[in-house]
């Protein structure tokens, strides 16, 4: 969402809703995965995940730095960067997505509990309900990478309301990071 957020603020609407597609095509993809058993090389080889979950950890400190240091900027801060062409934005939402091993978990622990075998095929299941939680994400992050831009402006008129929304999102981040440091999953959570 982080990604989606400032692909919007940045470079507009547009820019943020293409990001958004190639972040759908990567759910699609470890849908497919989960659904076609590949993605369970995350639960068998628990050092794959856990690498995954230590670099996102160091991202999340990073932004945490980044809007608590001297100077710092928010994540709702309007900055100036080159447009990144149509392809760049897609292919940029697709990577993002699919460095995220917790998708792929999702799919592989959460869907199967409301799988039932008396009811038909279960990889057709699997791919429904799959299909039915891309399209609410999509709605929900097309909704926040339109409202990303409204709220950058309200900031950007007040510098008050973004220093504190800056500190915020700052302690909110690092506490994030800190409790996924804090986070040792056995074989069962993973």
């Amino acid at each position: 969402m982080i990604y989606l957020v400032s692909r919007s603020i940045s470079q507009g609407r547009r820019a943020g809703l293409i990001s958004l597609a190639g972040t759908g095509v990567g759910f699609v993809v470890y849908m497919l995965m989960a659904n076609l058993g590949l993605a369970i090389v995350f639960v068998a080889v628990p050092w794959l995940f856990m690498g995954f979950k230590a670099l996102g950890v160091l991202y999340l400190a990073y932004l945490a730095w980044q809007a608590l240091r001297p100077g710092g900027r928010g994540v709702f801060d309007v900055r100036e960067y080159p447009s990144d062409s149509s392809a760049r934005l897609f292919r940029m939402g697709l990577v993002t997505n699919l460095l995220n091993p917790k998708v792929a978990i999702m799919y592989l622990t959460l869907i199967p509990q409301f799988i039932d075998p008396d009811h038909g095929h279960q990889t057709v299941q699997g791919l429904t309900l799959g299909t039915i939680q891309i399209c609410v994400s999509i709605v929900v992050n097309a909704l926040i990478v339109i409202g990303a831009g409204g709220i950058a402006m309200f900031l950007r008129q007040r510098p008050r309301w973004a220093n504190w929304q800056r500190r915020a999102t700052g302690i909110l981040l690092a506490a994030v990071a800190l409790m996924l440091a804090r986070e040792v999953p056995d074989r069962a959570q993973i």
